[in-house]
């Protein structure tokens, strides 16, 4: 198939570059000059997990190419998939500016029956207005509109791609479905190179195909109940903490049960990354303009906000002052595998320490380059041993492989005080006390 991809963010270049691995043809868009001129000199504009081999591997056998211009993609093109972002807007709602302007596009230069489907994140109903711009701006040529909502996870959004729990189709009719339908079928039926990664599983990828308007909601209600499950687990751990249960044997506990299931059940600092924020507000608002009023969603959405402010008081309840302590930070990415800094939780515990007076010392693998232009007056050091030199506390804050094979023995040595707060539950906190530790972590009363 020709496929064209417009928006080469995570999501776009993923889509198109996993496209392409399977055997598709796939032009991926951008409007930005400088992000398509990385790419082709095969340099990659962000850091996923497997992402740069697959591009540079597809490029090199001209599945994979990239462009500034839709016209070109369009005329190339029999499927395109809109990959444009959607950031919240002041009052929580997507902003769907940049979709409604490719969809403009679009219709300006197709001369020829087009299928388009929206990959990006949008709100219910977002189908019908795509119908109605092209109809306004090219009634000449015929376009079949389609949902096809991702669920990729940044750090394993490859793998995730190309193994993964389902895949969702909203149509208006049959023939747009059986389109899509011969795009995944190498990924639904495993029939990608099998030296390249293991199947997740022998059996077909289930296939959900359903109306627009079905789709649309599913990846919203998706994202939401996700996050649910982890403001639930960490409004749990706060009450272990009061009363000195172990929110590790909680949420093992809870997960066994088959219904409810482990994942997502993690306690620490909360979720961030630009999904889960920006899709729950969305939900939230999409929910108020039809008349419902979320309270449910409203309370995933503060428990959420006040973590990075309670892991802050367990250094303050530690240290007493913050003013002029050096605080060592390990993570600054909002997850592990990616070096997004989007809604990262480090960006706010960052923030409330220096508005008290601390001096930040930091270290991520993988999003430093991002970090230093979101994290005005801190020191940025080559490995986490610099980070523990002369500070008063190590602040884990994602919860990085790297970080669990650390020599604590020299930490301790190069620390002025022996203090640990991990957001991630990292460690045993026994075999932390045992080492000398003053460690602190989340819901292990």
């Amino acid at each position: 198939m020709k496929i064209c991809i417009i928006g080469t963010g995570y999501v776009g270049l993923v889509t198109g570059t996993c496209f392409s691995e399977v055997g598709h043809r796939v032009i991926c868009v951008d409007s930005d000059e400088r992000k398509i001129a990385m790419l082709k000199r095969g340099e990659m504009p962000i850091y996923e997990v497997g992402l740069n081999e697959l591009v540079q591997r597809n490029k090199g056998r001209g599945y994979l190419t990239f462009s500034t211009s839709i016209e070109e993609g369009v005329e190339k093109s029999d499927v395109i998939f809109i990959c444009v972002g959607t950031p919240p807007k002041e009052r929580g709602e997507a902003d769907l500016s940049s979709v409604e302007k490719v969809a403009r596009q679009i219709a300006s230069f197709a001369t020829s029956s087009k299928l388009v489907v929206e990959k990006s994140t949008v709100p219910v109903k977002t189908g019908e207005w795509i119908k109605r711009v092209f109809k306004m701006y090219n009634s000449q040529v015929d376009f079949d509109i389609a949902s096809n909502p991702e669920f990729l996870r940044e750090g394993s959004a490859v793998a995730d791609f190309l193994n993964p729990d389902r895949i969702v189709i909203g149509v208006e009719k049959e023939g747009p479905a059986d389109i899509l339908k011969k795009i995944y079928e190498p990924i639904i039926n495993h029939q990608f190179d099998p030296n390249l990664r293991e199947p997740s599983s022998p059996h077909p990828v289930p296939l959900v195909v359903t109306d627009i308007q079905s789709a649309e909601i599913i990846k919203h209600a998706s994202n939401s109940f996700l996050a649910m499950k982890i403001s639930f687990i960490n409004a749990i751990s706060d009450i272990c903490e009061k009363v000195g249960a172990d929110i590790e044997k909680v949420a093992e506990g809870v997960g066994l049960d088959r219904r409810v299931g482990r994942h997502f059940l993690r306690a620490g600092l909360g979720f961030g990354g630009f999904c889960f924020p920006k899709d729950l507000q969305a939900f939230i608002k999409i929910a108020k303009d039809l008349n419902y009023d979320f309270t449910l969603l409203k309370e995933v959405e503060r428990i959420n906000k006040e973590r990075p402010a309670l892991l802050v008081k367990k250094i303050r309840d530690t240290l007493w002052i913050i003013k002029d302590k050096t605080i060592g930070i390990l993570g600054l990415s909002f997850k592990p595998g990616t070096d997004d800094m989007r809604f990262a939780p480090s960006l706010k515990v960052i923030s409330i320490l220096q508005k008290e007076g601390a001096r930040i010392k930091a270290y991520d693998p993988a999003s430093m380059g991002k970090a230093k232009e979101l994290l005005p007056g801190v020191v940025f050091v080559s490995d986490p041993y610099e980070v523990s030199e002369e500070a008063n506390a190590l602040v884990i804050l994602t919860e990085w492989d790297e970080f669990k094979t650390l020599n604590f023995f020299r930490i301790k040595k190069l620390m002025v005080n022996p203090v640990i707060i991990d957001g991630r539950n990292m460690f045993d906190p026994l075999k932390m006390k045992e080492l000398g530790f003053i460690y602190k972590c989340i819901g292990r009363g």
